[in-house]
C-alpha cells in the first residue's frame, strides 16, 4: 500500500520539489520513502503535568527510527487543568479540532499522541478517532507520592480534604501552606485514579496503548522504554494499516467501560468516551454506562474511592493485573494497536499487593459502576460515583439551597440556612452556562456544619467535578439550566429526592407547578466573539459527550488540493 506521505513527496514536478527540498535538513538518503510518523506532543511549561514529554519524544523518535520510520515532533494544544480559565474544558474541543486539522493538512501516514494532564489524551483520541490515520497513545504517567509530616498526599484529593480541615478550624493556614511544596514531589500527573490516570487506563483499555503502559509513573524509566516501543510500533501501525476505527470499536468502548468501574475511575470519562464514539460514529449512551459497569466491582484500592496512590497500583501488578480480575467481564474480540485481544495479555497478570489490588473474591464494593440518574431533575440523564459517595446519603431527601453560579455560591455559602439534610444546588456551570462545564460540582459545605463534623452532602449540579474529588455529588445534569432544563426552575425550599439504587432524581414539585415557574436565566455565559462564542453556540449536552454539533462523525485524512 502507498504511504500517504507520497502525495506530498513522490514526483518530479515542482509541488513534490518544493515539499522534498524544504523538509531534507539533513535527513538520511532515501527518508522520504519512509513512514513519516507525528509525534503529537502535548508538552508546555504551562501544563506542568506534561512538562517532560520533550524528553519522552526522544525516545518516541528513537523507536521510529529504530523501526525505519522518521519521526516528526509535531506540538499541539496543550491543557493544563490547573491553570487554564475559566475551565480546561472549554478548549478541549478546540484541541481536538486543531490536532486533527495539522495531521490531515500534513504529510504524516501516522502518529503518536502525548498526553496526560485530564483533556490531553481525550483531545489527542477524539483528533485520531476523526482524522483516522494509524495512531497509539503513550500516557504521560502519574507522579511520584509526595509526604507531609509522615503521611503520603494525593494530589488533588487532599487538596479538597486539607482546604476543608481549614475552614473548620481543625488544620492551620500555616499547615496547609507548609504542605504544598510537598504536594508534587517529581514530574508526572495527578498520583490519584483522577481524570488524568482514568483516562491513561482508559485509552488502555479502549486497546490504543501498548498494553501495560498504563499508569507507569512519569520518572520511571520504564516509560521511556514502553515511549521507544511505541515509536517502532506507529511504523509497524502504517505498514499493516491499522487505524483506530479498527480498534475502538464498541466491545472496545464496553471493555472501558468495565475498566472505569473496577479502578473506581473519574466522572469525567463519561463525557470524554461519548465524544471520542461521537467521532467514531460507534454508538454509544449513557445507558450503556449503567448496564456495563452495573455489578462490576471496585477492585483498586486508590484514593479518592480508596486509600492508595498510582506508584502503588504500578508495583502490585498495575492495569493488567486490575483486569485479569474482571476478564470475564470484557469482550474478547477487542484488539488492540498491537494487533492482539486486550484479554491475551491478561493471562500472566498476577496481584503482587492484594492490599492495593483487591481479588475479585475480595473487592472494595461489590458493584462500583458510574451511576445514571434520571428524573424531572434531569430528562436526560445525570450521574454519579457510588465509589467515592457516602452509603447512608445514596438514598435521601433534603431541602434545596439554590446557587445561580459560582460567584453566587462563594457569596453566600457561609450564610445560607443549611443543615446536614439539606441538597445544595448548583446551577449555570453546564457547557453552555459556564461556558464549558468547569469542575465545581463538589461544592464546599457551609462553614457552620464542617465545624459540627460534616463531610459530607448531598451535591447536585450540571458542572462536573475533578476525578481527584470525593463526595455524595450529583453531576452533568442533562439538559443543563442554560438550555433551559428543569434546574433552572428549581427555588431554595424545594424537596430533592435522590434515589441512587433506584436511579432516580427528581424534585418533589407537581410538574405543573415546575413547569409555570419562570426559568431563571441570570448567571450564563452570553460571549460576543471567539471561541467562546462558537462553543456556546454548537456545543451539545454533556449525555452526548460535550463535543460540538458539527465535529461528530470522521472526516478521514484525504487533503485534495495543493498549496502552491
Amino acid at each position: 500500500m502507498p504511504l500517504r506521505s507520497a502525495q506530498w513527496y513522490s514526483g518530479d514536478d515542482r509541488n513534490s520539489y518544493i515539499h522534498r527540498a524544504w523538509m531534507r535538513r539533513g535527513t538520511p538518503a532515501g527518508a522520504f520513502e519512509r513512514p513519516q510518523i507525528a509525534i503529537a506532543n502535548t508538552a508546555s511549561d504551562l501544563t506542568p503535568c506534561n512538562a517532560h514529554f520533550d524528553e519522552v519524544a526522544k525516545s518516541v523518535a528513537a523507536g521510529v527510527w529504530a523501526a525505519g520510520g522518521v519521526p516528526l515532533n509535531l506540538p499541539v494544544v496543550s491543557l493544563g487543568e490547573t491553570n487554564v480559565r475559566p475551565t480546561a474544558m472549554l478548549w478541549r474541543n478546540l484541541a481536538a479540532m486543531a490536532t486533527e486539522e495539522m495531521l490531515r493538512a500534513n504529510p504524516v501516514d501516522g502518529v503518536v499522541l502525548l498526553g496526560g494532564c485530564d483533556k490531553t489524551i481525550p483531545s489527542l483520541l477524539m483528533a485520531a478517532a476523526s482524522v483516522d490515520l494509524p495512531a497509539l497513545v503513550v500516557p504521560g504517567g502519574p507522579m511520584l507520592t509526595g509526604h507531609f509530616q509522615g503521611l503520603p498526599l494525593g494530589c488533588g484529593t487532599d487538596v479538597w480534604r486539607l482546604s476543608e480541615e481549614v475552614r473548620a478550624g481543625t488544620l492551620t493556614r500555616a499547615s496547609f501552606l507548609e504542605s504544598e511544596s510537598s504536594m508534587i514531589r517529581s514530574r508526572g500527573h495527578c498520583n490519584t485514579m483522577g481524570t488524568a490516570s482514568t483516562m491513561a487506563c482508559v485509552a488502555e483499555a479502549l486497546g490504543m496503548t501498548i498494553p501495560g503502559t498504563a499508569g507507569t509513573p512519569a520518572a520511571d524509566s520504564r516509560l521511556l522504554e514502553r515511549a521507544h516501543a511505541s515509536g517502532a510500533l506507529a511504523v509497524d501501525l502504517v505498514r499493516e494499516d491499522r487505524r483506530p476505527s479498527a480498534v475502538m470499536t464498541r466491545p472496545s468502548f464496553l471493555n472501558a467501560i468495565v475498566t472505569l468501574a473496577a479502578v473506581g475511575g473519574s466522572t469525567n470519562a463519561v463525557v470524554h468516551l461519548l465524544a471520542i464514539a461521537g467521532r467514531l460514529g460507534v454508538e454509544l449512551s449513557l445507558d450503556d454506562f449503567d448496564r456495563t459497569g452495573a455489578g462490576v466491582p471496585l477492585l483498586a484500592d486508590l484514593q479518592p474511592a480508596g486509600r492508595h496512590l498510582m506508584d502503588d497500583l504500578f508495583r502490585a501488578g498495575g492495569l493488567r493485573a486490575v483486569l485479569h480480575q474482571v476478564e470475564d467481564l470484557l469482550d474478547p474480540a477487542a484488539t488492540t494497536v498491537t494487533g492482539r485481544p486486550l484479554t491475551e495479555y491478561l493471562r500472566d497478570a498476577p496481584i503482587w499487593d492484594a492490599d492495593v489490588i483487591r481479588p475479585r473474591t475480595d473487592p472494595l464494593l461489590p458493584d462500583a459502576g458510574i451511576a445514571v440518574l434520571r428524573g424531572n431533575l434531569a430528562p436526560d440523564g445525570a450521574v454519579i460515583k457510588p465509589a467515592a459517595a457516602s452509603p447512608e446519603l445514596l438514598r435521601h431527601r433534603g431541602r434545596a439551597i439554590v446557587f445561580d453560579s459560582v460567584e453566587d455560591l462563594h457569596t453566600r455559602l457561609d450564610t445560607v440556612d443549611a443543615d446536614e439534610d439539606s441538597v445544595l444546588v448548583l446551577r449555570g456551570c453546564g457547557p453552555r452556562g459556564y461556558p464549558g462545564m468547569p469542575e465545581v460540582g463538589n461544592l464546599p459545605l457551609p462553614a457552620k456544619l464542617l465545624a459540627k463534623g460534616v463531610r459530607d452532602m448531598v451535591r447536585i449540579s450540571d458542572a462536573r467535578m475533578s476525578g481527584t474529588a470525593y463526595g455524595t455529588v450529583v453531576l452533568h445534569v442533562a439538559p443543563e439550566a442554560a438550555a433551559g432544563g428543569p434546574l433552572a426552575r428549581v427555588t431554595t425550599g424545594d424537596p430533592i429526592v435522590l434515589d441512587v439504587p433506584g436511579r432516580t432524581l427528581r424534585v418533589d414539585v407537581p410538574d405543573a407547578v415546575l413547569a409555570a415557574r419562570e426559568p431563571v436565566t441570570t448567571g450564563f455565559a452570553r460571549p460576543a466573539r471567539g471561541w467562546e462564542k462558537l462553543y456556546v453556540e454548537h456545543v451539545l449536552q454533556a449525555d452526548r459527550g460535550c463535543d460540538l454539533d458539527f465535529l461528530t462523525g470522521s472526516s478521514g485524512s484525504s487533503v485534495a488540493r495543493e498549496s502552491h
